[in-house]
């Protein structure tokens, strides 16, 4: 049995038996640009249901954000190898994407989540990746800059009336605790991402559509456009996908894109990924 976890704001764990899901969990994400080795440890020892210690496990695939360079993967490396004691290998959750979507055929991977990136894969490797550039240099389209460049209207006043008082009654937040949530406690990629949400219920408001489709756009231009678009296929894993079809589809159209498909979750087709390449990794 293989396990495999891939970890953005949270992390999905599953046990397969080739194409059988035995077990399968979700604990908070892991991130070695924010955690420590020990701290990821800590969070998988607790956090994990104990039965997923309890079985025999023959190799460990974990993709996860932050897992770009070898420092890092050495970090959550370490992590797995202390708990479980069995092979590792330690992957971005840019492949994990582009497996589950495209399995060992070519095409462009796109990830719009609480964060946002992309790649053309060559059905092995990432063969060219626009750098994400996270939720301060980049991101664009994602949850995290959907939530910052509402909060940013919030404290300005430049959110209709009726959308911010419902804001403001569902959060009780006051602009102060905004600007500490932002400033003074851990990961507000993910406080940006967690008020996005409030966002979907207004889509048909003319402020919330713009808001949306102007950072989309900005996802096509500024990430898809450097791609070879016009000879391989589109497809987009995340929830953003999955709450605003019609916006992607609408933006993809202006950029003369064909998006082959949008899923919320890659972690099926990277289940049948690895069952179909068991023992050549």
């Amino acid at each position: 049995m293989e396990l495999i976890a891939k970890s953005r704001s949270t992390t999905e764990w599953v046990l397969a038996d080739a194409y059988r899901t035995v077990l399968q969990a979700f604990t908070d994400g892991l991130n070695p640009y924010f955690q420590t080795r020990r701290e990821i440890s800590r969070s998988i020892r607790l956090e994990l249901p104990e039965d997923f210690f309890k079985k025999k496990i023959e190799k460990i695939f974990f993709y996860g954000a932050g897992c770009s360079s070898e420092e890092k993967k050495k970090v959550v490396h370490s992590s797995l190898i202390s708990q479980f004691h069995t092979p590792v290998e330690v992957e971005s959750d840019l492949l994990a994407a582009a497996r589950g979507l495209f399995k060992n055929d070519a095409g462009i991977a796109c990830v719009i989540d609480t964060g946002s990136n992309s790649c053309f894969y060559n059905g092995t490797t990432i063969e060219k990746n626009v750098r994400a550039g996270g939720y301060i240099l980049g991101d664009e389209g994602s949850n995290s800059i959907l939530g910052k460049t509402f909060l940013s209207d919030v404290i300005k006043d430049l959110v209709p009336e009726h959308i911010m008082r419902d804001f403001y009654l569902k959060f009780s937040l006051t602009p102060d605790d905004i600007l500490s949530s932002v400033y003074d406690q851990p990961f507000p990629a993910r406080f940006f991402a967690t008020i996005s949400r409030f966002l979907i219920d207004y889509i048909d408001d003319s402020y919330v559509d713009n808001l949306v489709t102007c950072n989309v756009r900005n996802f096509f231009s500024r990430c898809l456009s450097q791609y070879d678009y016009k000879h391989f296929p589109v497809r987009i894993v995340g929830s953003v996908g999955a709450d605003y079809p019609q916006i992607l589809r609408k933006v993809a159209r202006e950029f003369s894109f064909d998006i082959d498909r949008i899923v919320t979750n890659s972690m099926e087709g990277l289940i049948e990924f690895h069952a179909m390449n068991q023992g050549k990794l």
